[in-house]
């Protein structure tokens, strides 16, 4: 049986809730920033631990430390949440500012180099994954207890864009820092993270309820390899494996795969049985909650992907065509994706603040239907776009991103019982994280199924007109387009990178030049890239359509008001019925 913590909450002064709104944004930003600041500083990263990432066998290291951080962020949550709310959010929040500022100092003093340099930082990444999910975990249900319901939105609005900007954010800054020094890129987060540990001890106060129970050994477990063995087995999925462009056939994938879904079938029998779950599956009877949930995890999937396409968007074609040298694409996606990140900060707070007034329902499923006709008009662009056109399209699809994150987040978190915040939050946090592993996972795999339509014979053709031997062209014509799509990820001249200084240095001049200039494979792949593309951005529009739906579904505005419920109990949940149709709190 669990054991209620009944305390009265310490007094607190009006400005309070400010503190705590200041705080956790910070905490929050931090976290998101630290899951993108590598995309763009990974060149610089593996240049100082002098590390190929493209040769045989370092695909591990380059997987891992772009996802690394997302999958021990996606399944700890959850278990987090659920902790703050035993033994205390405040308590476990704090925590997870130690954790993440140590991780971070451990990062910046890597003393290796080579594969041993690489697997430092992954580990030291792991970590601070792990502080990153002690911050998400509880942020929302510290907010959630320091703000009257009808503040919430603003509140939870303000943070939820700061986390979602965040991850925008990191591109920036880490393409800025690593220039510098590839070390600034994990030092920079160590003097933030001092200030806000001291500052939470000293300040945040435990205003929510506590309940005392005993820890699901066998839900956590479960849910922890069930969901790692999935996240695996999608990373692996998109590379290439017995001699196919991907492996989602390969034995170990199919291995990974199966077995982390039957394992979160277990878990998901285990939870339904035993007295304290880890996992509040009641919750889901909870129509506003429920949909919340469902338009959280789809929003994510249709938007976590966009961000790597973009990217070799820009760095692989768009900016070499304009006569970027691939050496300085990385920094400058970063700087032209800034509308996006504009748009969010722009609707965020708004929306959050109109949502206290009117409810989630119609600015959250107007967010997906904008974001849906924003994809639509990305797939118009040609490949060599005006970028006016192109940052408009952006600037729309953050606002209406924006519009949706922080009405959504608000409505979610007014819908739990006050001692059900922190596993809520959590549950709607890996949701949203674990969406962005799987939608990578889906835009790599449409855009790797549209490049290999085209892209061999292209490549190996054009490499052959330009002097290139038969038998180097149509070796790496064979090889999968990951590679490809890598190497441009990464900053890499990919032909360069590809052909060799060898062979390069016995062609003519001309064709040398030609090879390793700024226009030659943007213009090569732009065909097949194209076409790829078109697959994924369908792909995120039908995705988006659905999360619109499921956000109509949640119903008028909720707030959760109900009496408390005694020790064993699973709180009452309101039928559609029971809603009120007005749009004030019942």
């Amino acid at each position: 049986m669990e054991e209620t913590t009944l305390t009265i909450p310490p007094a607190v002064s009006p400005r309070y809730k400010w503190l705590v709104l200041t705080n956790t944004t910070i905490g929050v930003l931090l976290a998101t920033i630290d899951s993108s600041i590598m995309l763009i500083a990974m060149p610089d990263i593996f240049r100082g631990v002098k590390l190929n990432p493209l040769a045989a066998g370092n695909s591990f290291y380059l997987l891992w430390m772009i996802l690394g951080f997302l999958i021990v962020s996606s399944v700890l949550v959850v278990s987090l949440g659920r902790l703050g709310d035993m033994y205390g959010r405040v308590k476990m929040y704090n925590l997870g500012f130690v954790i993440y500022t140590m991780s971070s100092l451990v990062l910046t003093v890597d003393p290796l180099t080579g594969q041993s340099g690489a697997l430092w930082l992954i580990i030291g990444r792991l970590f601070q994954g792990v502080g990153a999910a002690f911050l998400i975990a509880n942020s929302a249900a510290i907010l959630t207890d320091a703000f009257p319901s009808n503040q919430r939105g603003l509140a939870l609005g303000i943070n939820n864009i700061a986390g979602i900007s965040g991850s925008f954010i990191g591109l920036i800054l880490g393409g800025v820092l690593g220039a510098i020094d590839w070390r600034f890129v994990f030092l920079v987060s160590v003097p933030f993270g001092l200030l806000g540990t001291i500052w939470s001890y000293i300040n945040l106060k435990e205003l929510g309820e506590r309940h005392r129970a005993k820890i699901d050994w066998a839900g956590n477990l479960t849910f922890g390899v069930g969901l790692i063995l999935v996240m695996i087995g999608i990373t692996y999925g998109i590379e290439p494996a017995n001699g196919n462009a991907m492996g989602w056939t390969s034995l170990p994938v199919l291995l990974e795969l199966g077995v982390g879904i039957a394992t979160l079938i277990a878990f998901a029998i285990f939870e339904s049985r035993v007295a304290e779950p880890m996992f509040r599956l009641p919750l889901f009877k909870i129509k506003a909650f429920t949909a919340g949930t469902v338009a959280t995890f789809l929003a994510g999937v249709g938007r976590g992907g966009l961000m790597f396409m973009l990217i070799i968007w820009l760095q692989g074609i768009w900016l070499p065509l304009h006569g970027y040298s691939f050496a300085r694409t990385p920094l400058w996606a970063g700087i032209l994706m800034l509308p996006l990140t504009l748009g969010f900060l722009i609707a965020g707070p708004l929306s959050g603040y109109l949502s206290d007034q009117f409810g989630a329902r119609y600015l959250a499923t107007g967010g997906m239907l904008g974001a849906a006709v924003a994809f639509v008009f990305l797939m118009m662009l040609p490949v060599n776009f005006a970028y006016w056109g192109f940052a408009t399209i952006l600037l729309a699809f953050g606002i209406s991103m924006g519009a949706f994150a922080s009405p959504n987040r608000a409505a979610v978190m007014n819908s739990l019982p006050p001692r059900d915040r922190g596993a809520g939050g959590g549950m709607n946090a890996t949701f949203q994280s674990s969406a962005q592993v799987l939608s990578i996972g889906i835009f790599f795999t449409l855009m790797i199924i549209g490049l290999s339509t085209t892209l061999s014979v292209t490549l190996t053709h054009g490499l052959i007109v330009h002097g290139v031997p038969t038998a180097v062209a149509t070796k790496i014509g064979g090889l999968p387009p990951v590679s490809i799509l890598f190497a441009a990820f990464l900053g890499y001249n990919p032909i360069r990178s590809l052909v060799g200084a060898r062979v390069l240095a016995h062609l003519s001049p001309a064709n040398r030049t030609d090879l390793i200039g700024h226009s030659y494979f943007p213009n090569l792949i732009s065909a097949p890239f194209h076409s790829g593309l078109k697959s994924a951005f369908i792909f995120g529009v039908a995705v988006l359509l659905i999360a619109a739906a499921a956000s109509w579904s949640r119903g008028s505005k909720y707030v959760h008001s109900e009496p408390e419920v005694r020790s064993g109990e699973h709180p009452k949940t309101l039928t559609s019925q029971e809603e009120p149709s007005d749009g004030h709190c019942p």
